[in-house]
């Protein structure tokens, strides 16, 4: 990035001067501008109030589908799609001038600190990756972990946040253990009992323990600062959080809970394009942590979560794009998107609760859950369930069959119909 730059505004004030690249820089700042636009005052939103039937019109997903599967992949809003098309048209015009003539760093960086604020942490502690996985290769390969040390997890990780370990532990000489999360607890169990769940598995070996906020399979919410507090108290190093399910559906302030690195992927709830991801990495282990990718120029980024991005060639447009997913997920108020995400998730249990042939297997309360939620099937094996419902009723969840369960997780996002949920649970109750 040069050391001297003009801002976007004033930079079109000179565009006479600078002719081509000016040009180029009114292209793009044309339409973040009618983005902007677009969503300045929404229809589906008056005051804090949501029409959620008129958000569900803002994305493309077919009319005759019950989309339950936000927890896999997402739904890009209609105006961050358009967005994202124009930013590519643009580059288009001349790659070269736009991938490296400047113009576009400024509004990336807005992308980073548009980051920043929704994950509540400084702008200089913001990677812009492709997905959760590739951080956590990072923590594998960049950690100072040796013989003798530990990396802890449970069977609630995903392989995202785990394999890499297992894959780099025989080169670097420390040692990764697995513990089976006790899955028949999850109900009715308190934050004290996940945090003593946990204690009783770290050992005085155990350097690094990583763990979901919200994991994929029953939507446990995970007590990130009393872990975290536990864990240090018990004299382990380093605390990384996959929080690929949090972003975009409950608040999280990534520096409150004194973890060291948090991944996203917020292709998921955020609606963001698929292929970026997000990371929190503290400055706490800005000099600890090496990056796994390198070039030319990543000196410029030392004591910066820029060092653990800065690869080579970006898609720019995508990079945007996700910028104004941010912006568009700002037009809901948080209190107001999780008090639509906890309705759901009530009537889900009770749809459940009261629907024969099926129990509910995620934590009871909203306190300890999330709008990740599994069903197990009393009959009939999960995956043909799932092949059967969305073939024969255009249903899509996401089957499970992991320690004894025989499950369909159910992820509804804020615009969700709940006629949707309550058809999948008339098409379980006569199956």
């Amino acid at each position: 990035m040069r050391d001297q730059r003009t801002s976007r505004r004033g930079f079109l004030t000179h565009g006479g001067k600078l002719g081509v690249a000016g040009l180029a820089l009114a292209s793009l700042t044309r339409v973040q501008d009618l983005f902007a636009e677009s969503i300045r005052d929404p229809a589906w939103r008056s005051q804090e109030a949501v029409d959620f039937d008129e958000l569900r019109q803002q994305f493309s997903l077919a009319g005759d589908l019950r989309y339950l599967n936000h927890a896999s992949i997402g739904a890009i809003p209609v105006p961050v799609q358009q967005a994202r098309t124009e930013y590519l048209r643009i580059c288009e015009t001349n790659p070269w001038l736009h991938m490296w003539g400047g113009q576009w760093d400024e509004p990336r960086e807005e992308v980073r600190a548009g980051a920043a604020a929704l994950l509540g942490c400084q702008a200089g502690e913001i990677a812009i990756t492709h997905n959760t996985t590739e951080m956590f290769n990072t923590l594998a390969h960049g950690l100072p972990l040796g013989e003798g040390d530990e990396v802890l997890f449970s069977s609630l990780n995903h392989p995202g946040a785990s394999l890499a370990f297992e894959h780099v532990a025989p080169v670097r000489g420390y040692s990764v253990r697995q513990f089976d999360y006790p899955l028949e607890s999850v109900p009715g169990t308190t934050n004290a009992e996940v945090v003593q769940i946990y204690r009783e598995q770290i050992s005085d070996r155990t350097r690094l323990l990583v763990l979901p906020h919200v994991d994929n399979t029953v939507g446990l919410r995970h007590p990130l600062r009393e872990l975290a507090t536990m864990a240090r108290d018990n004299g382990v190093e380093f605390v990384a959080v996959d929080a690929a399910q949090s972003i975009g559906m409950l608040p999280i302030n990534v520096a409150e809970p004194g973890v060291d690195v948090v991944a996203t992927s917020p292709h998921k709830w955020l609606g963001a394009p698929k292929g970026l991801g997000l990371a929190y990495v503290s400055v706490r282990v800005h000099e600890t942590l090496r990056p796994m990718w390198v070039t030319w120029g990543q000196q410029r980024w030392k004591l910066s979560a820029r060092r653990y991005e800065d690869y080579g060639t970006r898609n720019l447009a995508e990079v945007l794009a996700l910028g104004d997913s941010i912006k568009f997920h700002n037009t809901i108020a948080p209190a107001t998107r999780e008090n639509r995400l906890r309705e759901l998730f009530e009537r889900t249990r009770t749809l459940c609760e009261n629907t024969g042939g099926c129990r509910w297997a995620s934590p009871n309360e909203w306190a300890m859950g999330s709008a990740v939620m599994a069903v197990n099937l009393d009959h009939g094996n999960s995956a043909g369930v799932s092949r059967q419902l969305f073939e024969e009723h255009q249903i899509v969840v996401r089957p499970f069959a992991v320690q004894g369960l025989n499950s369909l997780r159910i992820s509804p996002n804020v615009y969700t119909d709940r006629a949707d949920i309550e058809k999948l649970f008339d098409v379980i109750s006569r199956s």
